[in-house]
């Protein structure tokens, strides 16, 4: 009689990540158990395998779109919505980590809380963090969303915001999905005009930090502002 190779298997992998940890799978092994709860009755091995080779990585996999995850042969809707709501899922655990009004006290905590706030974003984003007079967050304001190489900003939307939130001072933040995080020319002068913007009504930017990935650089450390 044959023997089913597969048979125990997602026990197994179970086992694996509750007893040895999720850094001891592979990017294929991690995939396949996160499709166990997607796709409840069948072998999910070689559909992993599938999705890393057609996305190129593990991050691509996450980062795809839903409707064309949808209607990828063995995967489904369910299993879809799954890997879809991920980095959405990340980020809001990333965030809910720092719980409300967290105060920034040094370049480390600007540049994590930065680091939070774009995990699982794959597009160009600006946002301004507003702080109170104790340095404490008052509310990171989205000024501006765009493709991975552009994000328009205007001096009037940030004076606007920072009227609006009673802001004390300001850090600046945005992202360089899949770049590097060194600021280019157009951020230093981009910087430098919007300091000039928000010291007409006496607010001051305490640091304007670039995130790429896990990484990031402050301008204030650079003496940048």
């Amino acid at each position: 009689m044959a023997t089913d190779i597969h048979k125990g298997h997602r026990q197994r992998l179970k086992d694996q990540f509750t007893n040895e940890g999720f850094d001891t799978l592979s990017d294929y092994q991690a995939l396949e158990l996160l499709l166990f709860f997607g796709i409840p009755y069948r072998d999910t091995n070689e559909t992993a395998h599938m999705l890393l080779e057609k996305y190129g990585s593990f991050s691509g996999v996450f980062n795809a779109d839903y409707l064309e995850l949808a209607s990828t042969p063995g995967l489904g809707p369910h299993a879809a919505a799954l890997i879809h709501m991920i980095p959405s899922l990340t980020r809001r655990y990333s965030m809910d980590r720092w719980k409300d009004k967290p105060q920034i006290t040094s370049t480390g905590s600007a540049g994590m809380y930065a680091v939070s706030l774009f995990c699982g974003i794959e597009y160009e984003a600006f946002y301004m963090i507003c702080l109170d007079t104790q340095n404490r967050v008052i509310i990171p304001a989205l000024i501006s969303e765009g493709t991975i190489n552009e994000a328009m900003i205007y001096p009037r939307i940030i004076v606007e915001n920072v009227l609006r939130h009673k802001a004390s001072t300001v850090i600046l933040t945005h992202n360089h999905p899949g770049g590097s995080p060194e600021p280019s020319g157009a951020d230093i002068d981009m910087t430098r005009k919007l300091a000039t913007a928000l010291g007409v009504i006496a607010v001051r930017i305490m640091d304007h930090i670039i995130v790429a990935g896990e990484k990031y650089v402050s301008l204030a450390e650079k003496r940048l502002l």
